[in-house]
Formats: C-alpha cells, sequence, structure tokens
C-alpha cells in the first residue's frame, strides 16, 4: 500500500511540474515571446502593413484599426484597441507588448 501512495506522490509532483511548465511556455506566447516580433508599433500612425506585424493582426483587422483611428482622430491609449471591431481583450494582451500610441513604429519580425 506504501509503495502505491508513494507512486501516486510522484506521479502529482511530475503532473504539477508538467502543468507549471505549459503555463509558463503559454505565458511567453501570449506575451509575444513566441511571435518573434521586436520593437512596437504606434497604432495612430502604422500603416497597413505595419499593423499586420502584430500578434493576430490580419489585413482585415489592420483596416478596422486604421478606420478607427480615423473616426476617432487616433487612440489616446492602447485600451481602447478593444473598441476596434475584431479585437477583444484577449487578442490585446496578447499584442500590448508591441503597441504603442506614440513615438515611431519600430516593429520588426526576427
Amino acid at each position: 500500500m506504501q509503495l502505491v501512495t508513494r507512486f501516486a506522490r510522484q506521479c502529482a509532483l511530475v503532473l504539477g511540474a508538467l502543468l507549471a511548465i505549459t503555463t509558463a511556455v503559454q505565458a511567453a506566447d501570449t506575451a509575444g515571446a513566441g511571435s518573434g516580433l521586436t520593437g512596437v508599433v504606434n497604432v495612430n500612425t502604422a500603416t497597413l502593413e505595419e499593423l499586420q506585424l502584430l500578434p493576430g493582426i490580419g489585413e482585415a483587422r489592420a483596416r478596422a484599426v486604421i478606420t478607427a483611428r480615423k473616426q476617432r482622430g487616433g487612440f489616446k491609449s492602447v485600451d481602447d484597441l478593444v473598441e476596434v471591431k475584431g479585437i477583444g481583450a484577449t487578442a490585446l494582451e496578447r499584442m500590448r507588448p508591441h503597441v504603442s500610441t506614440q513615438g515611431k513604429t519600430t516593429a520588426r519580425t526576427r
């Protein structure tokens, strides 16, 4: 019986470690580490092509950002992007490390 209990504890430890590693990898990917993108995109001045460098932003969403930017007269905060059709809280968090509302667009793919 003690052998079974010891084995069960070891399995629980291994599963816990695997869960922790998986969570860390997913968090790094969510933060943009897996996207191969360095620098930032200024959503107030970026071109269609520059906006498409952002994780999860294709041509349609890039056009939606440009349309919203024109209608609003620019974005005051990165958080304003959730008001753009197709960009929700999860998408915003994925691209947040690479988005700015001021300065130059410096984003490049590795």
